[in-house]
């Protein structure tokens, strides 16, 4: 649902002239001024990805366009899915180390409630479900309190990274090029997947 709230957000933007121009006239000042400083935009860029990826209230979606001025498509989604990789590993780790208590403060109870229906022996696929269907900051700290195994755990995190940075970039160069119907079309897509996800996951937990 952000990424279909963003991209209607961003529809609404590139319909109007003033701001649509303004907001291109700011990322790309931004842009020029990170452009001075590669090496440290780069790792703040990062930085702040991967916090996206462990609290639910911040996204980087809003400066993604920002990166996409600087370092174009592919170096974006590289710095965008290595920070949300990196924020797995972190809420993984916060989860398996400090335990629920501490996950407690940083989510929600019933993300927690998850861990009491996924096992520390579930399959890839039942885990990749988890990864894609529920939002991003969820998964990492729930498989940390379970101790789940860590490199199949970082191999499904990177897998369902893919697609969500994909279109994460997508839906920056559109907004960029003014293509206010493919803004929609790849929100309701990302939505789709999600939505798809959600249903099969909870299909399997739900099993007898």
């Amino acid at each position: 649902m952000a990424m279909l709230g963003l991209g209607c957000a961003l529809y609404v933007t590139v319909s109007s002239d003033g701001i649509y121009s303004w907001l291109i006239s700011l990322v790309t000042a931004v842009g020029e001024i990170v452009s001075t400083h590669p090496v440290l935009g780069a790792v703040l860029f990062v930085l702040l990805s991967a916090a996206s990826a462990m609290v639910a209230f911040f996204s980087t979606g809003v400066i993604v366009p920002v990166a996409l001025v600087t370092w174009g498509a592919g170096g974006t989604f590289a710095l965008l899915w290595l920070g949300w990789i990196l924020g797995g590993i972190v809420a993984y780790s916060l989860g398996r180390f400090l335990g629920r208590r501490v996950v407690t403060a940083l989510t929600s109870g019933e993300a927690l409630a998850y861990g009491d229906r996924i096992s520390a022996r579930a399959p890839f696929g039942l885990i990749l479900l988890f990864q894609l269907g529920l939002p991003s900051e969820i998964p990492g700290y729930v498989l940390g309190v379970l101790r789940y195994p860590f490199l199949t755990y970082l191999t499904s995190l990177a897998l369902a990274e893919l697609p969500y940075g994909v279109a994460t970039v997508y839906l920056a160069d559109s907004f960029i090029e003014r293509r206010g119907v493919l803004l929609i079309g790849i929100g309701l897509a990302v939505v789709g997947l999600s939505a798809l996800a959600f249903h099969s996951l909870h299909r399997r937990l739900d099993a007898p």
